[in-house]
């Protein structure tokens, strides 16, 4: 806990028992109140392995995609009261050793989002991304700031951190279950008036760690413009998006959840 707010930790998990133990032991539980593994119907031993380290773990019973998993998360979150609800991601590649740094950005008012960014420094190429992520991230970061009229050093991160507001006001529901739903809850949270801020970040790129395809990428890159674009065009009442409206499906804590069970 920190300034009062009830801190959890969210980990959305695919074939991630490899690693997730040295993660986990990266957290400081002194400012941690609970920590959640949601494991996207893995392929190996990453529930058992939750288990045993006495993590509350929720386990897909097909899998939903990076963006379904994520939606699980911040509802189990938001269902044990959490006020702040920070992401890590289970394979090592950031280090959790930020969160006391991220929690407390929103804890004491200055932000309602905040992300741990590689491209702050020069961590991104040092820590291993290969030399044609690091180029998308960057073109696809520059064309983003144009098109939401932002000045973030980056947009992809899986590192992230999110007041119950954020997460109980954006329409959720209606994110893609893919990798773009990390874009589209970032577009999102500008396109609601959220304040979001940025902590530099080292990042590691090693065999264990997971990492989409360049096929993937490229689709996810095609996302991304999509969002932007989409965005863009809301803003100006040009198009109605099936996200950047304001009756689009939010989290329903009231709701109960079918396609997941907890162990």
């Amino acid at each position: 806990m920190i300034n009062g707010k009830k801190i959890v930790v969210v980990m959305p998990a695919y074939n991630a028992e490899k690693t997730l133990e040295i993660t986990y032991k990266e957290i400081y539980r002194d400012f941690v109140d609970e920590v959640i593994l949601v494991d996207d119907n893995s392929l190996d031993n990453t529930k058992d392995v939750s288990k045993s380290l006495n993590i509350t773990t929720i386990v897909h019973k097909q899998n939903l995609g990076y963006g379904g998993n994520q939606k699980s998360c911040y509802l189990a979150a938001l269902k044990e009261d959490a006020d702040i609800v920070i992401m890590v991601h289970p394979d090592y590649q950031y280090t959790p050793k930020l969160v006391p740094a991220m929690a407390s950005m929103i804890a004491f008012g200055e932000y309602d989002a905040v992300i741990a960014s590689r491209m702050l420094t020069n961590s991104a190429l040092k820590g291993g991304m290969p030399l044609y992520k690091y180029l998308a991230n960057k073109f696809l970061t520059l064309f983003q700031n144009v098109f939401l009229s932002q000045n973030l050093s980056e947009y992809h991160t899986g590192f992230r951190a999110f007041s119950k507001d954020v997460l109980k006001n954006l329409p959720l529901l209606e994110c893609n279950n893919d990798f773009v739903f990390d874009n589209e809850m970032l577009a999102l949270t500008f396109y609601y008036g959220y304040k979001v801020g940025e902590i530099s970040c080292p990042t590691k790129y090693f065999p264990d760690a997971s990492s989409i395809n360049l096929k993937r990428s490229i689709k996810y890159g095609f996302g991304v413009l999509g969002v932007s674009l989409g965005y863009f065009l809301a803003r100006l009442s040009i198009f109605k998006s099936k996200i950047f409206r304001k009756d689009a499906k939010k989290l329903n804590l009231n709701d109960k959840i079918e396609y997941y069970y907890k162990k």
